[in-house]
């Protein structure tokens, strides 16, 4: 038996990684057992060390595979052997001293304030349906930092609207509440009013296509893309850049970074220091534009 069914299982039901996570393992493990398949002439679980998996690591290198996506392949492969170990179906676990490459830290872009408030203020939006709803998404994303999988799950009564305050369902089910801005309310208002009117719902989902079926992760990413290529020349336009800009614009006007870390559901302060880097500029323009020598 080579154990990935019951591995799967484990991720889904017992540690409750989301449906893309789980993917994203099968995808990794497949490519390691085809690996072994391959090289070793077969996949058995009690046979591999540590020699097996750096060959496999040596060959992804070779490939040009970037740092970051071996080390998520690697860290599978770690998983995967802990539960072995957990579950008492091997002996040892040969990734424990495995030495991962270094992945060179990139700071995270992120669009300006002045071109975001271009684009939510200044009529670049039409006043229909789909217009309403995609600038409902870009303000959603950027006024909560929500990820894209707890937007799209996103329904109606998630929003409290009396205290501005949305419900999110986020990594590991766990619940956070995220206050918002009052001015979104009439947004929120004015969407559902167009969505039951003219588009009717066949979901419970806020967000929706304009059969009135649930929206969908390429929608997303295309109503984002198309929206910032308006107002910005990053190359990068994803839902994940306007979270990305939500934190930085927090820090950079006074947020506490561990307010900032509980609203972005982190697991640790160290995801949320990435951001810092922004708030650090611009202490350095203010020096520079305050001090007598500066």
């Amino acid at each position: 038996m080579d154990y990935r069914e019951s591995f799967f299982n484990y991720l889904k039901f017992e540690k409750r990684n989301s449906s893309h996570t789980v993917v994203a393992y099968k995808i990794d493990l497949d490519q390691f057992v085809q690996f072994c398949t391959e090289v070793v002439g077969e996949f058995n679980v009690k046979k591999i060390d540590a020699k097996i998996i750096r060959s496999w690591i040596v060959q992804l290198m070779e490939n040009d595979l970037a740092a970051r996506s071996v080390n998520r392949k690697v860290t599978t492969i770690k998983s995967f052997f802990k539960f072995l170990l957990k579950e008492q179906i091997v002996d040892f676990n040969p990734t424990t001293y495995l030495t991962l490459p270094k992945i060179r830290k990139k700071l995270p872009n992120f669009v300006e304030e002045k071109n975001l408030n271009h684009l939510l203020d200044d009529g670049f939006f039409q006043n229909d349906f789909e217009g309403i709803r995609d600038k409902l998404i870009i303000t959603l994303l950027y006024a909560t930092g929500i990820r894209l999988a707890e937007l799209l799950q996103l329904k109606d009564s998630d929003f409290d609207i009396k205290n501005c305050m949305i419900r999110v369902l986020g990594k590991g089910k766990k619940e956070r509440i995220i206050p918002y801005p009052t001015s979104i309310n009439q947004l929120v208002e004015q969407y559902i009013n167009e969505r039951n009117t003219k588009v009717g719902i066949k979901t419970e989902r806020l967000l929706v296509t304009e059969k009135g079926n649930p929206a969908y992760e390429k929608l997303i990413y295309r109503v984002v893309k198309n929206n910032l290529a308006k107002v910005t020349l990053l190359e990068k336009k994803s839902p994940h850049i306007l979270r990305h800009t939500y934190a930085t614009h927090l820090l950079n006007n006074g947020a506490d970074l561990n307010a900032v870390k509980e609203l972005l559901g982190h697991a640790n302060l160290a995801a949320t220091q990435i951001y810092t880097h922004t708030t650090f500029q611009r202490l350095h323009d203010i020096y520079k534009q305050a001090h007598p020598r500066g």
